[in-house]
């Protein structure tokens, strides 16, 4: 079994989208800082382009949550993998994820983070893929809207691979 990647967004397209979002959240949060959580690791690739372009102070952390363990189907059974570094209370937190698509891991997650009350909370995603949601979660910016596809690069991979692309790609299974 082999793959076949086919361009979805490019890299122009990726760098000008997070360009825009990174402007619009820094006059949202202007004359204050951000806390961005990163969603691990497909995230990682996302936040640390987006912290790069904005304009106010930044400080970052990192969460790793799992649902799936060994397998390709969620368990639905959430655990913390990885826990964050800094306490939460009265910041302003922004988490960045690569794509909300069920909603049911991120549900949880956001859930954990109000619970250690910070001042805001705020979603950032890369991708949002609305026709596969099954629990809504408040999405506050958006890069891209994308069909019910499966997406690899910029972050997202396919057994650990291609995360490195640069650009949004269609993964297509093949028989080799």
């Amino acid at each position: 079994m082999g793959e076949k990647i086919h361009v979805l967004i490019s890299e122009e397209e990726v760098d000008k989208r997070i360009q825009e979002i990174a402007a619009r959240i820094s006059r949202d949060y202007e004359g204050r800082s951000i806390h961005m959580i990163c969603v691990l690791k497909g995230g990682v690739f996302f936040m640390c382009e987006l912290a790069k372009r904005i304009t106010r102070p930044v400080s970052l952390d990192f969460m790793s949550v799992s649902s799936y363990g060994n397998d390709t189907k969620s368990s639905g059974v959430v655990r913390i993998v990885k826990d964050l570094d800094e306490p939460l209370e009265g910041k302003d937190v922004l988490v960045v994820e690569d794509i909300v698509d069920s909603g049911r891991t991120l549900s949880y997650l956001l859930q954990i983070v109000h619970d250690r009350h910070p001042a805001s909370v705020k979603l950032c995603t890369l991708l949002d893929k609305p026709d596969r949601r099954v629990v809504e979660v408040p999405v506050d910016y958006t890069c891209f809207e994308i069909p019910d596809k499966f997406v690899v690069g910029y972050g997202l991979d396919y057994a650990q691979k291609y995360r490195n692309l640069p650009y949004i790609g269609v993964a297509e299974l093949t028989e080799d």
